[in-house]
C-alpha cells in the first residue's frame, strides 16, 4: 500500500453493517479500484446510533459495528489485499444522550468539580452556580413541576428514561427525588432554556453532544489512547478529522496528533469560504474535499437561466441578496439556539456596553467559519467593517471588544474563534442553505449559493492552485454530510437549462398542489425531480426536515402543525394528484439524459482532477437520494458486484437508467489512478476550438487526459458538436472508457464522445514502451 492512498471508498457502519461485513466487500472495493477503505467512527458510540459520531467510550471500538476483531478483521483483510483503511474520528465532542453509557459524564455529573473527568469538559460552574445545567425536563403540567416526576430508584435519580447519578451522601436521609435533585452537582432543567442558559459547550446546538477539551494534554492521552494503538498495531493507516475548528487550537492539536500517529496522513473536515486558504502551517494533507464539489457543479449550471428560477421564489441570486440572507439567519442562531454560547462570551466581556448584542453581531458578520490566530486576523477586521456599517450605535462596543479578539492568549478571542464556527455551520449550512432555492445543488456543504456558476477557465484556475498547493487534498461529490447526493443535484443542475419549461411545470405544481411558502416550494419540486422516482416516505421525511430547518414556516421547536398538514398534502399531491404527478414526470423527462450526462462528467471530472478523490458508498451507480438519515440507508452491493463483473467481461453498457455506465467510469479511472499513479503528474488545461467550444472542458494530468462535455441541453440545441475540435497532446491514445484508440493532435469532439460525454485517454501500451527506451537512453546517456 501506499504512504497517501490514490483514491478511498467510504463505507458507513451500523450496528447493521459491522466491520465484519466491510472486511468481506474488501474484494469488491479492491476490483472496483478504490486504494483505501475509508470508514465511519467506529469507537463506542450511543446505544442505536447510526453514525457514530455521539462516541462515549474513547477506549474501546463500538460492539454494535464489529468491535475490536472487526477493525482486526477489516484491516487484515484490507491489508492482504494491498487497500489502506482511513478512519473516521471525532476529537472534539462527546455523546451524552444517555448519561450511563458515558463514564466521563458520569463522574462529571456524581462528583462535580472535583470529578476526575471534569476537566475534560468545557463547563462555565460559575455560570451554573457550580451545578451543570442539563436540558432534559419537559414542560410543567400547570402548578405541578416537571421536577416533581423525579424519583429515586436503585441509587440513581431517574427522570422517565432518564437516568443520572446521584452524589455520595446526598440521598441517606429519606429526602424526597426533588430535594435530592437540589443537592446534585448538575440541575435538570426544562430543554427550552438550553438556548440561554446551558452552560456547557457544545457541538453546535446539539445538547446530546458535549465538547471535550482535548488541549488539555491528559483528555488528548485519554481520548487517542485507543487511536493511537490502531497505528502502533498496524490496523489503521491514516484519519480523517471530524470538526477541527471546534477545538480550542487545531494547529496545535493536529500537531500532536501527527506525533502520536507517527506522522500518517490525516484529512480534516474543513469548510473554506470563497477564496479562504487551509492554513499551510497545520500536519495534514488538505480538507475532505467539499471545495472541490463546488467547482465540478459549478462548472456544469447554467448562468441564463437562474434569472428565470429565481423569480419563482420571488427573490434573486445575487451577491447583495445571499449576504443579507445570511445576515439574517446567522443572527437568528446567535440569539436563537446558541444565545447561551453568546452570553458564556458576554461573561467574560464584563466591562463591555451591549456586549451580547455586539458579540452576537460579530458572529454574524465573520466572513469565514473561524480565524487560527496569530492567522486570520483580516477576518476579524472584515467583521468589524461589516458589524460597524449594520450597527453604528454599537462602535463603542466593537472598539472595546477588537483587542481582546485579536489576541490569541486571551479567553474572550479563544472562545470567539471556537463559537464563530457554529453559528456559521447553523445559519449558513441547517438554514439559509434551506431558503435558498432558486437552484437547490448550489446550496451544498462548502458551497457559496451567490457564486452560481464557473468558467472553464476559472474551473482550470483553481484545479491547478489545487496541484501546486494541496495535491493530495480529498475530493468528493457525495459524502454522509452532503444535502443532495451528486446525481440529485446533476440533475438540478440541468434545470438551469431548462428555466423556462421548469417555470411552466413549477406553475402546474402549485396550482396542482397550493403551497404556503414560496421559496420553500421550489426546494420541495426541485427535490422530488432530482430525486425521482423516489419512495413516498423517504420524501415526506425529507421535505418536513427541510422546512423545520429552513424555519420560515415552521420549527423543531415549534412545529407548525397546520401548515406541516398543508405540507405533506402537498408531497402527496406529486403522487396522487394527476396534474401534479405528470408535472414532475415530464420535469424529470426534460432533464434526464442530461441529468445522466452531468453525472459521468463530474464522476470523470472528480477522478482525474488534482487531489485524492472518494467515492461514497453506493455512488459508483446513480444514487438518489437526499440528506440523511436518506443517505445512510443499506447499499446493495450484490447488485453492484453483478454490474461490475459484466462490465470486466466486456460489456459497454450505454447510458440508461441501470447507472452501469457510472460504475464503468468509476472503475475504469479508480484503477487506472491506482496502477498508474504516475500518469497524474501535473496539471494543463486543453485547448477547444469551434462551433461548441464552450461546452467542452478538458484538461492534461501528463499521462492522462479528460476530456468531458458541459451544458448537454444547450449543446443538443445548438446542433451539436459539428466541427469543434480539441488540441490533444502527440502520440497514441486509448479511450479507458470506450476502448478506442486515437492519434493526438486536433482531434473532431464529436467523434470522442460518440459513445459517452466523457472520453478519459491515457497512452496506448506502444508509447508507453517507446517513453520507457526514451527513459532507459536519456539515463545512460
Amino acid at each position: 500500500m501506499r504512504a497517501v492512498p490514490a483514491s478511498t471508498y467510504r463505507l458507513q457502519l451500523t450496528a447493521d453493517f459491522r466491520l465484519q461485513d466491510a472486511a468481506e466487500l474488501v474484494d469488491y472495493i479492491r476490483t472496483l479500484g478504490a486504494d483505501w477503505v475509508y470508514l465511519s467512527p467506529i469507537l463506542r458510540a450511543e446505544p442505536g446510533s447510526t453514525h457514530g459520531y455521539d462516541v462515549v467510550d474513547h477506549g474501546a471500538i463500538d460492539p454494535e459495528r464489529g468491535g475490536a476483531e472487526g477493525l482486526t478483521a477489516l484491516a487484515e483483510a484490507a491489508h492482504a489485499a494491498g487497500l489502506g483503511v482511513l478512519i473516521d474520528i471525532v476529537p472534539n465532542h462527546m455523546g451524552v444522550a444517555s448519561a450511563a453509557e458515558n463514564t466521563w459524564w458520569w463522574d462529571l455529573l456524581q462528583h462535580g468539580q472535583d470529578a476526575e473527568h471534569a476537566k475534560a469538559f468545557d463547563v462555565d460552574w460559575d455560570a451554573g452556580a457550580g451545578r451543570v445545567r442539563l436540558p432534559v425536563l419537559g414542560d410543567d403540567d400547570g402548578d405541578r413541576s416537571a421536577l416533581d416526576d423525579l424519583r429515586v430508584e436503585d441509587g440513581e435519580l431517574r427522570s422517565f428514561d432518564h437516568r443520572f447519578p446521584i452524589a455520595p451522601g446526598t440521598a441517606d436521609d429519606g429526602a424526597s427525588a426533588r430535594e435530592v435533585h437540589d443537592r446534585q452537582h448538575y440541575e435538570l432543567m426544562n430543554w427550552r432554556r438550553a438556548d440561554s442558559e446551558l452552560n456547557y459547550r457544545r457541538f453546535f446546538a446539539v445538547n446530546t453532544l458535549a465538547a471535550i477539551r482535548v488541549e488539555e494534554p491528559s483528555v488528548f492521552d485519554a481520548s487517542h489512547a485507543e487511536i493511537g494503538r490502531w497505528f502502533d498495531a498496524g490496523l489503521a493507516d491514516g484519519l480523517r478529522v471530524d470538526h477541527p475548528d471546534g477545538l480550542r487550537d487545531p494547529g496545535a492539536y493536529l500537531d500532536r496528533l501527527a506525533e502520536r500517529v507517527g506522522g500518517a496522513p490525516v484529512w480534516v473536515e474543513k469548510i473554506l469560504e470563497g477564496a479562504e486558504d487551509l492554513p499551510a502551517e497545520w500536519a495534514t494533507l488538505g480538507t475532505t474535499g467539499y471545495d472541490a464539489l463546488g467547482d465540478v457543479d459549478r462548472v456544469l449550471i447554467d448562468p441564463a437561466g437562474l434569472p428565470t428560477l429565481a423569480r419563482l421564489t420571488g427573490g434573486d441570486t445575487s451577491r447583495e441578496a445571499w449576504d443579507d440572507l445570511v445576515h439574517s439567519t446567522k443572527r437568528g442562531i446567535a440569539d436563537g439556539i446558541l444565545g447561551s454560547e453568546v452570553r458564556r462570551l458576554a461573561r467574560l466581556a464584563p466591562e463591555v456596553p451591549d456586549a451580547v448584542d455586539a458579540i452576537a453581531e460579530l458572529l454574524t458578520a465573520f466572513p469565514v467559519y473561524r480565524s487560527y490566530l496569530p492567522l486570520g486576523d483580516e477576518h476579524l477586521d472584515a467583521a468589524l467593517e461589516t458589524a460597524e456599517t449594520r450597527r453604528p450605535e454599537l462602535g463603542d462596543a466593537f472598539a472595546a471588544l477588537a483587542p481582546r479578539l485579536r489576541d490569541p492568549g486571551d479567553a474572550l478571542a479563544v472562545r470567539f474563534q471556537q463559537t464563530s464556527g457554529m453559528v456559521m455551520a447553523k445559519g449558513v449550512e441547517d438554514t439559509a442553505f434551506y431558503r435558498f432555492t432558486a437552484l437547490t445543488s448550489l446550496t451544498e456543504v462548502g458551497g457559496d449559493p451567490a457564486e452560481t456558476d464557473i468558467s472553464v477557465a476559472e474551473f482550470h484556475h483553481r484545479q491547478e492552485r489545487r496541484q501546486t498547493e494541496w495535491p493530495f487534498s480529498m475530493t468528493t461529490l457525495s459524502t454522509h454530510d452532503t444535502k443532495r447526493s451528486e446525481d440529485v443535484r446533476a440533475r438540478i443542475d440541468a434545470l438551469s437549462e431548462v428555466a423556462d419549461r421548469w417555470a411552466e411545470h413549477a406553475v402546474a405544481l402549485h396550482t396542482a398542489n397550493g403551497f404556503p411558502d414560496r421559496r420553500l416550494e421550489q426546494l420541495v419540486w426541485q427535490a422530488a425531480v432530482g430525486a425521482w422516482p423516489i419512495e413516498r416516505d423517504r420524501l415526506h421525511a425529507y421535505v418536513e426536515k427541510a422546512a423545520r430547518e429552513a424555519g420560515d414556516s415552521t420549527s423543531w421547536i415549534t412545529p407548525d402543525q397546520a401548515f406541516e398538514t398543508a405540507l405533506h398534502a402537498a408531497v402527496d399531491g406529486i403522487y396522487d394528484s394527476r396534474r401534479a404527478n405528470a408535472a414532475i414526470v415530464d420535469a424529470v423527462a426534460d432533464v434526464e439524459a442530461a441529468g445522466w450526462s452531468n453525472s459521468l462528467v463530474a464522476k470523470a471530472l472528480q477522478l482525474t482532477m488534482p487531489g485524492v478523490p472518494d467515492v461514497y458508498q453506493g455512488s459508483e451507480l446513480w444514487d438518489r437520494s437526499l440528506v440523511d438519515p436518506d443517505n445512510r440507508r443499506p447499499v446493495d452491493f450484490g447488485e453492484r458486484r453483478a454490474v461490475l463483473a459484466r462490465i470486466d467481461e466486456g460489456w459497454l453498457p450505454t447510458v440508461a437508467a441501470d447507472g452501469a455506465a457510472k460504475l464503468l467510469v468509476t472503475t475504469r479511472l479508480l484503477r487506472l489512478r491506482r496502477d498508474h499513479p504516475e500518469r497524474f503528474v501535473d496539471y494543463s488545461p486543453l485547448r477547444a476550438t469551434g462551433h461548441a467550444a464552450e461546452h467542452v472542458v478538458g484538461f492534461s494530468r501528463g499521462g492522462v487526459v479528460t476530456v468531458a462535455t458541459r451544458l448537454p441541453i444547450g449543446l443538443t440545441a445548438r446542433g451539436g458538436w459539428k466541427h469543434t475540435t480539441v488540441a490533444l497532446p502527440n502520440g497514441r491514445w486509448i479511450d479507458v472508457l470506450s476502448g478506442r484508440e486515437i492519434d493526438g493532435g486536433e482531434v473532431e469532439v464529436g467523434a470522442l464522445l460518440e459513445q459517452y460525454p466523457v472520453a478519459v485517454l491515457t497512452r496506448s501500451s506502444a508509447d508507453d514502451e517507446d517513453d520507457d527506451r526514451t527513459n532507459d537512453g536519456e539515463t545512460a546517456r
